[in-house]
């Protein structure tokens, strides 16, 4: 396809897009005030998400989309009303609002006009809210996306702040300083994007860079970049000292973020006392239920909606809670130097199906063909020698070999009659049925992904658990006047852990001729920790100005302390909402336990004892509890509590790290005492 045939295929389509938008224009203009607060806080949240849309077009769309929907849920709403009095499930007689009529005829018409009516409110109420939800929807975007931008930058200004501290020290001026941030996208993210605007205004636009950083401070989502912007321009107005200025506004965003944490940390301890009530209502809920039961006034219905529905629902709505709260890092720890060399550059890509720098030479001679074959050779070799290795350094592939054979194991049993295949059956057998159904398959995926994730964790950890420690001696060693590299040197043979070996591995590339930015970034991109990869952006970008950085090495420190005070804060309080969340589950298993034995199987006993004493005390069992079927009921008990286990401990492996495959651990464990307790009382 040529280019001028792609270039009109995508004119094509933007026309096809804005056609949509044009024809809701004049709806747009009718509805709202160009000059309003509404479309002025739209236009502002359109900049702040970084979407390339004009207000009066992304509304006009937005009205475009409300239409359509609300015209489809008003057919759905109409046709849904229609058949209710089709089907005889409403009757006009049902429907009264108790308007007085003086005769006959008038009765009759508002009894005709009763099922037209019915019919047209059940399709403006479903419009309604098909518009609703539409033009909603796409106006809730950009405050969304804005949102999620401004979180981003205010969990990475701190680190941000002292890596222009460390370019000031360096030497750097004012502009390049605003250039190296827009460059470092790769580790700051939406802060390097927010100063990426300015330096391009300056350079595109000819606008002066005291404006841009003006303009930048009013556009920013975040509070505190837009205050540090307007402060930084008027050091820039005044002349004073930046590298002082940059000093302390680093002081001041290290103890803003563990304000900010101290925030976050005291909002989960109060959803940890919300997710108690929560919890505890399915339970008590089905003990109502139960009662209403053998009074022969409840339906098993609502049973199965609660165990089945409700369980799950209160679980995953709790998890959406808390991950509106819960802040993961930033950043994927790969760093992507724009000036790195091209052995670099294919190294981050080296994989299982990349490997490496010899594909920028496979095609131009045969034996490099045959080095790329052999490569892959080796690797897949490697990997089948030591397959625990490669799980551990991606503990979610585990799932590509557990997840067929749980399927497989399953599939055997069913076809060798070991398991039940009909709900009778399950009643049958409830524990063995369960068993093979859920809990083999969660052990099977579930024990090796937490094993392998668990092992990831620790491994990447024991890199950050000294990682203060040793910038401190790389500052110490660096102010004595030795060099960067033989600060690293010194490190690695007067330190002992992970981070001491690597520090010996970088020395020796070195001596091989790498360079040290180079050494940094390999390493740091073998671990991809974002903690550790805004550390060695840090540093490197420092040493490219002098070796002597004995300043930087100790803001590198500094940072990293007030990140071990964090951890270890978050760590200590996320430590108690999980304890708390454990504990209410097993309360819940208590009293379903006890629930079962104490009052089931008694109620069951008393109902066989009256049926075989006969006359009035037959009636009388009949009557209280001879309805109720014990075996359907202590299923969905054994159903209830496993849900709630998996459920409870996702969400203390969501709290405890905001990743929910660290629950793993916490599903495995808490269903394996459901099942003990169940096979006790089962």
């Amino acid at each position: 396809m040529s280019l001028d045939s792609r270039t009109s295929d995508a004119d094509g389509l933007d026309r096809s897009t804005d056609a949509l938008g044009d024809a809701f224009y004049p709806l747009f203009r009718y509805l709202f005030d160009e000059d309003g607060d509404f479309v002025a806080d739209v236009e502002t949240k359109l900049q702040q998400a970084r979407m390339p849309a004009t207000v009066e077009l992304y509304l006009s769309h937005a009205l475009a989309v409300g239409t359509l929907v609300g015209l489809l849920c008003w057919i759905i709403g109409s046709l849904l009303g229609y058949s209710l009095f089709a089907f005889g499930l409403l009757s006009p007689d049902s429907l009264s609002l108790g308007i007085p009529v003086s005769n006959e005829a008038t009765a009759e018409l508002l009894r005709s006009l009763t099922m037209p009516a019915g019919v047209f409110v059940s399709g403006l109420v479903f419009g309604s809210g098909g518009f609703g939800l539409g033009f909603g929807t796409l106006v809730a975007i950009p405050y969304s996306k804005a949102s999620s931008r401004e979180r981003e930058i205010n969990m990475l200004l701190p680190d941000a702040v002292s890596f222009m501290y460390a370019l000031s020290v360096g030497g750097l001026n004012q502009l390049e300083i605003l250039e190296a941030m827009g460059r470092a996208e790769d580790t700051y993210g939406e802060v390097a994007r927010e100063f990426q605007s300015i330096v391009q205004e300056t350079e595109y636009f000819g606008t002066d860079y005291r404006n841009a950083i003006r303009e930048q401070a009013m556009l920013t989502p975040s509070d505190d970049l837009s205050q540090f912007l307007t402060d930084m321009l008027s050091i820039v107005n005044s002349g004073g000292n930046m590298e002082q200025f940059l000093d302390d506004k680093k002081e001041k965003h290290l103890r803003t973020a563990k304000q900010e944490q101290e925030t976050v940390l005291e909002t989960l301890e109060l959803f940890g006392e919300m997710y108690m009530t929560l919890s505890l209502f399915p339970l008590l809920l089905i003990i109502i239920l139960v009662i209403m039961s053998m009074l022969n006034q409840a339906r098993e219905e609502m049973l199965y909606a609660t165990v089945y529905g409700l369980i799950p629902l209160t679980g995953v709505g709790f998890l959406v809670l808390v991950s509106t709260v819960k802040q993961d890092e930033p950043g994927d720890g790969y760093l992507r130097p724009s000036g790195g060399s091209e052995r670099l550059q294919q190294r981050q890509r080296e994989g299982l199906l990349h490997m490496g720098l010899v594909e920028s030479f496979v095609g131009d001679f045969g034996v490099f063909d045959r080095i790329r074959s052999r490569e892959g050779t080796y690797k897949t070799r490697e990997l089948l020698r030591q397959p625990h290795i490669f799980f551990r350094e991606n503990p979610i592939y585990s799932l590509v070999i557990t997840g067929p054979a749980a399927a497989v194991f399953v599939a055997i049993m069913v076809s060798g009659g070991g398991a039940p295949t009909t709900w009778a059956g399950m009643l049958e057998q409830p524990v063995w049925g369960t068993f093979v159904w859920w809990y083999i398959p969660v052990y099977l995926v579930g024990v090796p992904l937490a094993f392998f994730y668990e092992w990831n964790v620790r491994s990447r950890s024991a890199v950050t658990g000294k990682l203060s420690d040793n910038l401190r001696k790389l500052s110490s060693a660096n102010d004595t006047g030795q060099t960067l590299l033989e600060s690293i040197k010194t490190v690695s043979d007067t330190s002992s852990g992970k981070l001491a070996d690597e520090f010996e591995v970088m020395h020796a590339k070195v001596n091989y001729g790498m360079s040290l930015r180079s050494a940094m970034v390999e390493f740091n991109n073998k671990y991809h920790i974002p903690r550790l990869a805004r550390t060695i952006k840090l540093i490197s970008k420092a040493q490219e100005a002098s070796s002597q950085i004995t300043d930087v090495l100790t803001t590198a420190a500094q940072a990293s302390e007030n990140q071990d005070d964090i951890e270890r804060e978050r760590i200590s309080r996320t430590r108690m909402q999980v304890a708390i969340i454990l504990m209410t589950y097993l309360t819940l298993l208590a009293v379903m336990a006890i629930l079962k034995t104490q009052f089931l199987d008694v109620m069951a006993g008393l109902s066989s004892q009256a049926g075989g004493d006969g006359g009035a005390a037959a009636q009388q069992g009949s009557s209280f509890g001879g309805s109720v079927d014990i075996d359907l009921l202590s299923v969905l008990f054994f159903h209830a509590v496993t849900l709630q286990a998996a459920l409870s401990g996702f969400i203390s492996g969501y709290i405890r790290s905001a990743q929910l495959v660290s629950g793993v651990k916490f599903v495995v464990i808490l269903q394996t005492i459901a099942l003990a307790v169940w096979v006790v009382v089962g």
